[in-house]
């Protein structure tokens, strides 16, 4: 019998009370898988930074660990300082520490204190040692803005030199993409956990657009078929279903570490899949 593997959930934060309810609702029914921490995303340059932070509280309230997401585009280190003081008297004590986007109007990385999330990394170590679990995002399938696939592994090996505990992956749904990448980082002397992030398919449009915007490739034969589906929603839910759970068993096969769920703040793909995987103790 196959050993539950460690999960984790991440969570967007809502931005109306309805949305805040849904996401309490969706978060109970969660818990059932018993998860390590969740995580709770925020926009461009912090831009929802207040709700990340409510959302992070509610769910430690909750006796399980959060992490907030912390990009440092824009910030200083006298910022970062005190966020991390904020962080620790909540009760934080893991984040998920990321280059992040350039909120709009900003300008060019380079006039910023932190360029790179491994600045970041090693600004964390520094101020603060072994005080937070240190999550950072690793890309099977290159980094969108990746100059080469080797200058984006060469960032993963640095933010890992730099101070991470364990890294977490954009989602994909080529497997041999992500033990590639194991491999090739391990062959730079990277041995941190590096936990494959997970996209329930739930709809054909929206994954669609998100993986574009990300720069995660849907195989051709699998955009076919959600396309083909057209407004057959339920149709939809049962491949993805299907593709998603196999893709879980072939990463549990050879050899993942855990399975990130990006949830998009529903439970019902996320526990069916879990269900199909016995990952729940």
């Amino acid at each position: 019998m196959n050993k539950p593997l460690p999960v984790s959930l991440e969570f967007f934060p809502p931005k109306t009370p309805d949305g805040v309810a849904k996401l309490a609702a969706a978060r109970q029914a969660l818990y059932v898988m018993r998860p390590q921490f969740c995580s709770v995303t925020y926009g461009a340059g912090g831009s929802t930074q207040d709700g990340t932070l409510q959302a992070v509280q509610a769910i430690l309230a909750e006796g399980v660990e959060a992490a907030p997401h912390f990009s440092c585009i824009g910030a200083s280190r006298a910022s970062v300082r005190d966020k991390l003081a904020a962080f620790k008297a909540a009760g934080i004590r893991r984040v998920v520490a990321l280059r992040g986007d350039l909120p709009s109007g900003y300008g060019d990385a380079a006039s910023s204190e932190f360029r790179y999330a491994s600045d970041l990394v090693a600004f964390i170590r520094t101020e603060t040692g072994g005080d937070f679990h240190i999550e950072v995002a690793a890309y099977p399938e290159t980094h969108p803005q990746a100059k080469s696939p080797e200058a984006d592994l060469k960032a993963f090996v640095a933010k890992a030199q730099a101070g991470a505990s364990s890294a977490l992956t954009q989602f994909f749904f080529n497997p041999d993409a992500y033990f590639r990448f194991v491999d090739e980082a391990r062959a730079h002397g990277v041995e941190l956990p590096i936990v494959p992030g997970i996209m329930p398919i739930t709809n054909s449009s929206g994954l669609l657009r998100f993986a574009d915007n990300c720069g995660a490739e849907i195989p051709r034969w699998v955009r076919l078929r959600l396309q083909s589906y057209g407004d057959d929603s339920a149709s939809i839910k049962a491949f993805g279903l299907d593709v998603v759970a196999a893709l879980c068993e072939r990463l549990r096969a050879g050899g993942a570490p855990g399975f990130h769920f990006y949830t998009m703040n529903q439970a019902g793909a996320t526990l069916e899949i879990a269900r199909r995987l016995k990952l729940m103790a």
